[in-house]
């Protein structure tokens, strides 16, 4: 009897604690940013339908992975299963926290609510959160057609870290992850992903959601235009201006850099006043006393029209072309350098329980009654677990193992 109960209490233990921990951002007002979160396809899909997925602009979706435009048809091109995306998404206050308040997904035959955050979610967000987020008590088969707000996490952090513009990155541990070597694939450190996730241990578990950090270059426009506030992250595009404007990032400085889309048609004009450079271009004279400089650049999309600039200064040398993130064909077949680092979605993911985020002020599902979860500086929360689903699947069939014997 005292082995029954002590399985007894560690399947107690697992039901409360078997879940993965979610960094959680505390917010007030109406007031959002633009942020990311990372998407591991389970399946073969065009890129259309995950644009529908995450309710985003196709073209914005391949930007943001710095995926080429011209690709022929590349709206209905098939991504294979298993590659991991940086979706964008624009992350706004809901309920005292910061959480995606504009995608709706609408439920197809079979559903449950564990598949959709599983196996169409890929574990970014939790069966419970679906049902909390829509009001809904019934844990059986969701209706066909039913519409469903898909709260995802997200995170703003006002838009800098240590200082320098960052865009936040929504990522779900895999199998094979460690922090060290999460913070050198997205170029941070250890210690800044442990600050702004308000972890103690550097110790991760599939399933776990970090807010990761991605230096990024930011516009600085007036809050009169319509993408004031656009941050792109290093090394990738954004589309804007009605598809008119392309901006990126990196690799060789910091500064947002716009030039007219591959894709603009319409639009209108984009040369700068009182000069002949049009969006993107300088001239060069250069003279004893160093090189004189005109430059052409964006200044935001007010009211319908293209804003540009125009600059004059003058530098010890000429610049040279500017240098822009590599664009890459969209892949057909999974690289072989993702296969390692984005599995499939864990079993703690798929169906498993999970918590769910609560502001700051509340406690958290599975921590010692009237205690709350620690607070980084950021003033973010992590939820947390201890002991792995797997270890909880075995101690709850030994423990259905015993009962049958002792009813028997």
């Amino acid at each position: 009897m005292a082995v029954l109960l002590q399985l007894f209490l560690f399947f107690l233990i697992c039901v409360s604690r078997a879940s993965g921990k979610s960094t959680i951002e505390p917010c007030s007002g109406s007031d959002s940013c633009n942020a990311m979160v990372g998407y591991t396809l389970p399946t073969d899909l065009k890129v259309s339908e995950v644009a529908t997925l995450f309710q985003v602009d196709p073209v914005a979706l391949l930007t943001a992975n710095a995926y080429d435009l011209s690709y022929p048809d590349v709206e209905n091109h098939i991504l294979p299963a298993r590659l991991f995306l940086k979706v964008p998404v624009p992350c706004s206050c809901v309920d005292g926290i910061r959480k995606v308040a504009s995608v709706t997904y609408r439920a197809r035959a079979s559903d449950t609510f564990a598949s959709i955050a599983s196996s169409v979610y890929a574990g970014l967000v939790t069966a419970d959160q679906i049902r909390d987020a829509n009001g809904i008590t019934d844990p059986g088969l969701v209706d066909l057609g039913q519409p469903l707000k898909i709260p995802l996490p997200c995170a703003c952090f006002n838009g800098t870290d240590n200082g320098l513009p960052a865009v936040y990155l929504s990522y779900v541990v895999q199998g094979p992850d460690s922090l060290p070597a999460i913070a050198a694939r997205y170029s941070t450190t250890l210690s800044d992903l442990m600050t702004v996730n308000a972890m103690g241990t550097s110790a991760i578990t599939p399933g776990d959601i970090l807010a990761i950090p991605l230096a990024a270059c930011a516009s600085g426009f007036s809050r009169f235009a319509t993408d004031a506030g656009l941050v792109v992250a290093n090394g990738s595009y954004a589309i804007t201006a009605s598809h008119c404007v392309q901006c990126s990032c990196g690799p060789a400085n910091m500064n947002l850099f716009c030039t007219p889309a591959p894709l603009a048609s319409s639009c209108t004009s984009m040369q700068c006043r009182n000069s002949n450079l049009m969006l993107g271009n300088f001239s060069a004279q250069p003279s004893s006393a160093g090189c004189s400089v005109s430059s052409c650049s964006y200044s935001g999309f007010v009211n319908g029209t293209i804003m540009t600039t125009l600059s004059i200064s003058l530098q010890p040398r000429c610049p040279g072309a500017h240098t822009f993130p590599p664009l890459l064909s969209p892949p057909t077949v999974l690289p072989v350098s993702a296969i390692a680092s984005s599995p499939s979605p864990s079993p703690s993911q798929a169906g498993g329980p999970t918590l769910t985020p609560r502001s700051s002020t509340t406690g958290v599902a599975g921590s010692i009654p009237g205690t709350l979860p620690a607070a980084g500086p950021s003033g973010s929360t992590s939820d947390s677990s201890s002991l792995t689903y797997p270890l909880c699947h075995i101690l709850t069939i030994s423990l259905l193992h015993l009962l049958l014997r002792l009813i028997g």
